[in-house]
């Protein structure tokens, strides 16, 4: 994982709805990631609409995007979640299976889903980018659903 964090992108103009999906596992952790989203898409589009939906875990996240995917309500989706990995395959398969999946729903549905769905080896690694400012994962969602969303909107102008 790098160390930089992505630019902020520039503010195209027009409405813009989010959507935050959140595991409620590994709740300090995903608490920041969502903190810190909140606040630099505030920064960022300072009128638009947030909503935040809070699943169980990292594994129920794929389910509310897509029904949030097929009602067409946001300009762009966030996932956000952390898991950690432990002694066995369990959290390789379950972070396949959710990025896996949340590709599929912004496909099929085209509205972009960032996946903030984080799998980290240790409590420091956590830390470092879900709390702290320097690396923080959630700043860098909210940046790159403002892009993409940017994008989007040019395109469909178009």
């Amino acid at each position: 994982m790098s160390d930089a964090i992505s630019p902020r992108p520039r503010l195209v103009g027009g409405r813009h709805n989010f959507a935050i999906v959140a595991s409620q596992f590994n709740a300090p952790y995903v608490q920041g990631l969502v903190d810190h989203a909140m606040e630099e898409l505030r920064r960022l589009v300072p009128n638009a609409r947030t909503s935040i939906h809070q699943v169980p875990g990292a594994f129920e996240i794929p389910i509310v995007v897509r029904e949030l995917a097929a009602r067409k309500k946001a300009n762009t989706i966030i996932a956000i979640g952390v898991i950690l990995k432990g002694q066995t395959d369990h959290a390789a398969n379950l972070s396949r299976s959710v990025t896996d999946a949340l590709q599929r729903i912004a496909l099929q549905y085209g509205v972009p889903v960032i996946n903030a769905v984080l799998t980290l080896n240790t409590e420091f690694q956590a830390r470092e980018r879900c709390l702290e400012e320097r690396i923080n994962r959630g700043t860098e969602a909210a940046r790159a659903a403002v892009g993409i969303a940017n994008v989007m909107t040019d395109l469909r102008e178009k």
